[in-house]
């Protein structure tokens, strides 16, 4: 069941209307930066721009306060300085606004303990769904909410897709959304809830839950409030839902930052590495990896250990399978129907045995014969597809083939691409169509571990439906 306050998160990321408290006429202030986000992102609702010194601000008519404005307000984002957020708050709590972000700094952080208690118990008073402080706002690429501080032509916003990314850090959190941007990776929702005062990680996970938008869940943490109440939260959500999470603060002088950071106490590493694993969380170690980790989950789910690796080099089939025994993967034994297939098929000197090397002549052809062959072959679970742009017969054509293969559904199909500008472009295309994509092959391998742990958690609470276990019950 989930509870009230976090039923009015509905108000911060899907409002109707929004009221910017501070907005500003300077191009440089945060206020300003917030209302423009919102104007050129193309928000369809009512906004509000709220700054007693001003009569308009890019267009758009400016009020005193929000209880100057006689319609309804769903929704605030608040940016103006620490002293002056109890009383706008305590506006909007009269207004019947449910939802705020509130950006400014200068609570708990710093050691401001009761300025933050102050804030806290306004919103409580009233029922207010708080992000933040000190956070850096929310988007929904759905419904053109954005209250992130960063302009847009700094920080790229992404498509609308099925990860949803919640961030203690505001500066860790704009990493991922500029990457998520520039590789074509879709995000149902993106929020950065700093100090956490009101709304926690555990309401954020208990609504991610139970928004069909979102399909995984990925999290950057310094610490969390309550370390019961978040495993027993994540337990329930991850029989449904993965959830990806790196772990700030491990280190002694890192748990310190994490306290001046976001006031947070960050907490043994050991007892959250065991809490993640009880809770069949997905724990990623680096940023690279929590992003690496979260966009396999495009791809159905593997029914087995078993790869099956196509390249066009043969050293890098050699990596992949040092990779593979590294993560404790399997190399999958194509069958005998596969190989008869693959020799009629490739030319004489290509060896048809697990990694498939393609040779450094092959074209898209080679690949489409490969990839057909693999997801018939009931040997092979997963399939790491390696394509190196950079020989002569490889062109655009094999971006379309990895694509309609990965479309079929029928195995998870991960790819490889190492090289410069021109394979970066062919990786974006790739990943923006679902195709996982990573520059090496252990970074693949990796990923891929983490994919089947996730998947032989989510078999234990539901059914999974794999098409060659059928065939064979049969």
């Amino acid at each position: 069941m989930v509870s009230a306050k976090v039923k009015r998160l509905d108000a911060v990321f899907n409002p109707s209307s929004i009221a910017v408290i501070g907005a500003s006429r300077e191009p440089n202030k945060i206020g300003h930066v917030i209302l423009k986000n919102f104007v050129d992102g193309g928000f369809a609702g009512k906004i509000y721009p709220i700054n007693p010194n001003a009569e308009e601000i890019i267009g758009l008519k400016t009020y005193r306060s929000v209880l100057d404005v006689k319609e309804n307000i769903d929704s605030a984002v608040i940016a103006v300085p620490a002293a002056a957020v109890p009383q706008v708050l305590e506006e909007c709590g009269k207004k019947g606004i449910k939802g705020v972000v509130l950006i400014t700094g200068g609570f708990s952080e710093v050691g401001n303990v009761e300025g933050e208690a102050q804030i806290v118990q306004v919103a409580n008073k009233y029922g207010i769904a708080l992000i933040g402080p000190n956070c850096m706002g929310v988007i929904t690429p759905a419904s053109r909410v954005d209250s992130v501080f960063l302009p847009i032509y700094k920080l790229g916003r992404p498509r609308v897709g099925g990860i949803s990314f919640i961030s203690q850090s505001g500066a860790v959190g704009g990493c991922i959304v500029d990457l998520a941007a520039r590789a074509g990776i879709g995000m149902s929702k993106f929020v950065s809830y700093g100090n956490a005062a009101v709304i926690d990680e555990c309401d954020l996970l208990e609504y991610l839950a139970s928004d069909k938008q979102t399909e995984i869940i990925v999290a950057y943490l310094e610490g969390v409030k309550d370390g019961r109440k978040f495993l027993r939260t994540a337990k329930k959500i991850t029989c449904k839902k993965p959830i990806v999470v790196l772990k700030a603060g491990k280190s002694r002088a890192g748990a310190e930052a994490a306290q001046s950071h976001t006031g947070s106490l960050a907490g043994s590493a050991e007892a959250y590495k065991a809490a993640f694993k009880q809770a069949g969380i997905i724990e990623a170690d680096t940023l690279e990896q929590l992003f690496d980790f979260a966009k396999i989950f495009d791809q159905v789910l593997p029914c087995g250990n078993r790869v099956g690796i196509i390249t066009n080099g043969g050293g890098m089939g050699v990596l992949a399978t040092d990779s593979l025994e590294e993560e404790g993967l399997a190399l999958a034994e194509f069958s005998e129907d596969t190989k008869k297939l693959l020799r009629n098929s490739l030319p004489p000197y290509a060896n048809v045995r697990n990694p498939l090397d393609l040779v450094g002549d092959a074209d898209s052809h080679r690949y489409e014969i490969a990839l057909n062959a693999l997801l018939k072959d009931e040997n092979v679970d997963i399939i790491l597809l390696i394509i190196l742009f950079q020989t002569v017969g490889i062109d655009s054509s094999v971006v379309n083939i990895a694509i309609r293969a990965s479309d079929q559904k029928k195995k998870p199909i991960i790819a490889v691409c190492t090289g410069g500008e021109y394979t970066e472009m062919h990786k974006r295309i790739l990943e923006s169509y679902g195709v996982p994509t990573y520059s090496s092959p252990s970074s693949a391998m990796k990923a891929i571990a983490r994919f089947l742990s996730y998947a032989n958690h989510y078999s234990k609470y539901n059914e999974m439906v794999c098409p060659h276990l059928i065939k064979k019950s049969k």
